[in-house]
């Protein structure tokens, strides 16, 4: 698999820019449907649809991002990439972690997590 951006294979790129679109069209069932299994397991649709929801009326759309570090680890629980930003919302500023897997050759949401000042 070729890195790009920083060492961040172009897959697992794609599959951010996915749920980034997905999260800025509310379209927070899809999120949940495509998401790995640590997802599903950690939250019910319902569960996971109001803490986006909550996430997104906070902090607002975001309006920039900017790696700031990207970090592939192997284990048993498989191939994964955990992929933090700088990111500028319309409200807030904050950081953003993705934690990706690998399954099946695709990359899906694991873990999205936002830190930010606005949220507490």
């Amino acid at each position: 698999m070729k890195a790009n951006r920083g060492g961040v294979p172009a897959e697992a790129r794609a599959t951010v820019d996915a749920v980034s679109e997905d999260l800025a069209g509310g379209r927070y069932e899809k999120i949940y449907n495509e998401a790995a299994e640590e997802w599903r397991r950690a939250a019910t649709p319902e569960e996971s649809e109001a803490t986006l929801r909550q996430l997104r009326e906070r902090l607002g759309p975001v309006r920039t991002r900017s790696l700031h570090t990207a970090a592939e680890q192997d284990g048993s629980g498989g191939h994964a990439f955990v992929i933090t930003y700088a990111t500028t919302f319309d409200r807030a500023e904050g950081m953003e972690t993705f934690t990706l897997v690998e399954r099946d050759g695709r990359w899906q949401l694991a873990r999205y997590f936002v830190n930010s000042d606005a949220l507490k």
